[in-house]
């Protein structure tokens, strides 16, 4: 355990304040649920670009991926390589359409409203069920969140792991509670500076203590020369064909995930996304291959291996020996500011899913704006309760439990998405089965793991197949909706 002292605590202080502060402050700002939600669609090309990267990436950023990679090598750089083009693809093809076509649907607030109102779903069930693996699959991904957050206070403070789970877990149940999606997003901003700085910083000063690349790379090769092989696991045998498109398939999640989406459907104009995707692309590929070479160098830095779970403490553990407290508080705050960024995110999402799809949509049909957003409040509460409990097992590896969410998002919500915005023939019971389909592929999937195949491979592709097939058989879509269709390829939101 790390011995606690002043300027640790002082970096850790000052960063935790700023942040509740702006949860306070935007409290009287949110009215409604769009405020609260989307922050009535104002964000500028920054907020937008740094918001959605620091959500996107969170605690396995710093922790996981650095994890694999002191583990694996260059086989880590596949992962890195899939999110990159899955990033680019998400920014390049999907943000100016759904940001489009969300205002035009209805003036859309999440994704099950937007999918129940792209294809006038009147019974509520393509809602709802989409509702529902938001839950499950954001349970898991928040609690990923709160393991990392528990794991970075018994690092850093000595605290038992349970209760630095807790604390991790109030600062970010504070400002979400408060502030809504203006809060979560400006802090992402400030998270998402402190990411790229610290992710940089730890790589390019290790390498200076130990006589610079040359000689990093030198003792590297004579500890083991496959670290540097992409082709190969670690102990020389040649990585699979399955193992190759498993870890590259991470790229096929982004088109799901509503917590980065959302980002698209809150920016002022499409005009701002050109910019704000220079912003997210230039973040995205240095704080990758950063994230990759600190685990790498670690191997070689660190004196005492680390092994099992401990692995993916590696960027902490050489921050603590690589600067004074000060300071290395100040970079470890980077890594509670990732983790923070993305539960919020996460929390946020669930807590509109539920107001919004079921409380609204079920319950309460004519409940006021300020209703629906005490309602999301306090389901940010009671969500982040049940994801610390599944977070209790400190042995919990987070780069797994981040996997799993994420594979459930990709599949339940990408092909559906990514065909019902460029699709003009998919129907709404196209797009049921399709969520379904996809979701439950990746549940069951899980469980057996068969061919070694990440789940999220065959629940994508079975879920194109099924919204494909199912639409062909359906009856075409409605003049209304086509009409719709057309108008967003025309409109210069």
């Amino acid at each position: 355990m790390q011995h606690i002292n002043l300027g640790v605590i002082t970096a850790f202080t000052v960063y935790l304040g700023a942040m509740m502060l702006i949860g306070v402050y935007f409290y009287n700002r949110t009215k409604n649920m769009s405020e609260y939600i989307l922050g009535g669609r104002k964000l500028n090309a920054w907020v937008t670009s740094m918001s959605a990267e620091a959500s996107d990436m969170s605690g396995w950023m710093l922790m996981g991926l650095p994890g694999y990679a002191y583990l694996a090598g260059l086989e880590a750089g596949w992962i890195a390589l899939g999110l990159i083009l899955g990033t680019w693809a998400n920014w390049q093809f999907i943000s100016t359409r759904l940001r489009k076509y969300t205002q035009i649907a209805n003036d859309s607030l999440t994704m099950p409203d937007y999918f129940q109102n792209r294809f006038r779903d009147n019974s509520q069930v393509l809602r709802v069920i989409s509702a529902v693996f938001i839950l499950i699959f954001f349970l898991i991904y928040t609690s990923s969140g709160f393991v990392a957050s528990g794991k970075l206070f018994n690092t850093v403070f000595g605290l038992p792991y349970t209760t630095s789970l807790i604390l991790g877990a109030f600062v970010v149940v504070f400002y979400t509670f408060l502030g809504g999606f203006m809060a979560v997003c400006w802090t992402d901003f400030v998270q998402g500076t402190m990411m790229f700085f610290a992710v940089l910083l730890v790589p390019i000063t290790a390498m200076q203590f130990t006589g610079g690349a040359a000689t990093t790379y030198a003792a590297l090769t004579a500890l083991n020369t496959e670290l540097f092989n992409p082709f190969t696991s670690v102990d020389g045998k040649p990585l699979s064909l399955i193992a190759i498109v498993s870890l590259m398939a991470w790229g096929l999640g982004y088109f799901g995930q509503p917590h980065i989406l959302v980002r698209f459907m809150a920016v002022n104009s499409t005009a701002e996304l050109k910019k704000a995707t220079r912003i997210a692309m230039t973040w995205v590929i240095l704080s990758l291959s950063a994230a990759v070479a600190i685990g790498m160098i670690g191997r070689v830095f660190l004196t005492t291996p680390l092994v099992g779970s401990a692995t993916e403490t590696v960027f902490l553990v050489m921050t603590n020996q690589l600067f004074s407290s000060f300071v290395a508080g100040l970079i470890l705050s980077a890594v509670l500011a990732a983790i923070m960024s993305t539960a919020s995110s996460q929390l946020l999402v669930t807590a509109s899913a539920i107001s919004q799809d079921f409380y609204k949509a079920i319950l309460r049909k004519n409940a006021s704006q300020q209703e629906l957003v005490w309602v999301s409040r306090l389901t940010v509460v009671g969500a982040s309760i049940i994801a610390i409990i599944l977070g209790l097992n400190p042995n919990n590896l987070i780069l797994d439990m981040v996997a799993y969410a994420w594979a459930g998002f990709g599949a339940a919500f990408g092909p559906a998405l990514v065909m019902s915005l460029f699709w003009k023939r998919m129907t709404r019971n196209g797009a049921l089965v399709g969520i379904i389909v996809g979701g439950v592929t990746v549940l069951v999937w899980k469980q057996f793991a068969w061919f070694g195949l990440y789940e999220i491979v065959p629940g994508f592709f079975l879920s194109v197949l099924a919204i494909y097939i199912v639409s062909m058989m359906d009856k075409p879509p409605a003049k209304e909706i086509t009409e719709e269709f057309e108008a967003v390829n025309v409109s210069k939101i």
